[in-house]
């Protein structure tokens, strides 16, 4: 069992990940803020994994949003309206100094490519080559995806597949789609995302305009993207697509008008379009891939992540052991190395 962290904008989550079969047992979950001082944010941290049964030196997987310097676990946040109290902090030695049982290595991986090696590995989107994951919740995550590995720099996607680096009409993405933009959108103070898509379902137009305008944007400068890399799927995680219901409409349109509708039964059945960028050697690779001929078929799905929520936890967990894996095969190279 490995232990991992998934820290959110508002949430903080400890589990342990069973990569045999996928399955999280001894879930905790705490309400994080994210605008609160350095010390009250990593003390949240540390007592939610400290509600683990762990042994010492275990290596533990952490799954957190960037800007993070995820090799030498480094908070980097600035201007992001996020985690700014943890600027220049070093993430790692908090956590190997500061939890009750103390880790033998911490390995950070960006929660979006945490996310999407989830739903790969063992969620909704198992089976498909070429796929791209979404998070939408304070902000926009993403990750891009071929054949397990997670695609930083090539042709056609945002610099480190990070679509928060794009932009709409000259302004960041995030300036239309964000937890803050929908709010502004709307223009009632005491309402968060959640009241919004109550009112939404309730029948309100001026919700549904905030949301729909929000989704539909974002689904047209992604959908190009997905249309030149190549994707097979589309899977939607975060917060807001638990409003499935009121997400899936707006991104489909914003999608099919970018070039790349969902389900379209008349798209290619090649998965991988003339001049689709191949990912290149060096990027991530988290696991064995697990075709299928219902992949094949469905070549332009749009799905929500699985509902359990856990596809971060089992990206973090196979960071961890994919670090495990590394340093064996160094070991392993090394005259007297035991």
């Amino acid at each position: 069992m490995i232990p991992v962290l998934e820290i959110g904008g508002t949430h903080v989550t400890a589990a342990l990940v069973d990569l045999r079969d996928g399955s999280v047992t001894s879930r905790t979950r705490e309400p994080l803020d994210a605008d609160g001082d350095a010390e009250d944010i990593l003390g949240t941290v540390r007592h939610c994994a400290d509600g683990l049964s762990v042994p010492p030196g275990a290596r533990w997987g952490v799954a957190v949003p960037g800007p993070f310097d995820y090799a030498r676990g480094v908070a980097l946040f600035r201007g992001v309206g996020k985690f700014e109290a943890l600027y220049g902090m070093d993430v790692r030695r908090a956590l190997l100094r500061g939890l009750r049982q103390r880790p033998g290595d911490v390995v950070f991986l960006n929660d979006a490519h945490a996310f999407l090696t989830g739903e790969w590995s063992a969620g909704t989107v198992r089976g498909h080559h070429r796929v791209v994951g979404i998070t939408l919740g304070t902000g926009v995550g993403s990750a891009f995806l071929a054949d397990g590995r997670i695609c930083g720099n090539v042709p056609g996607i945002p610099p480190e597949g990070r679509m928060d680096l794009t932009e709409i009409d000259g302004h960041p993405l995030e300036d239309t789609v964000s937890r803050r933009a929908i709010l502004a959108r709307y223009g009632d103070p005491a309402a968060d995302v959640h009241d919004i898509a109550e009112r939404a379902r309730a029948g309100e137009e001026r919700a549904r305009q905030a949301l729909d305008g929000a989704f539909t944007a974002l689904g047209a400068v992604l959908g190009p993207r997905l249309l030149t890399f190549g994707a097979t799927a589309l899977v939607v995680g975060g917060s807001m697509a638990r409003s499935w219901d009121l997400v899936a409409p707006a991104l489909s349109t914003g999608l099919a008008a970018g070039g790349w509708t969902p389900d379209d039964p008349r798209a290619d059945a090649n998965p991988l379009p003339p001049g689709a960028p191949e990912c290149p050697a060096g990027d991530t690779r988290p696991g064995p891939g697990h075709a299928s001929s219902a992949a094949a078929r469905r070549v332009r799905a749009m799905k929500p992540a699985c509902p359990e929520g856990d596809a971060a936890l089992v990206g973090a967990a196979r960071a961890a052991a994919t670090r495990s894996q590394e340093q064996a095969r160094v070991c392993m190279g090394r005259a007297g190395c035991k």
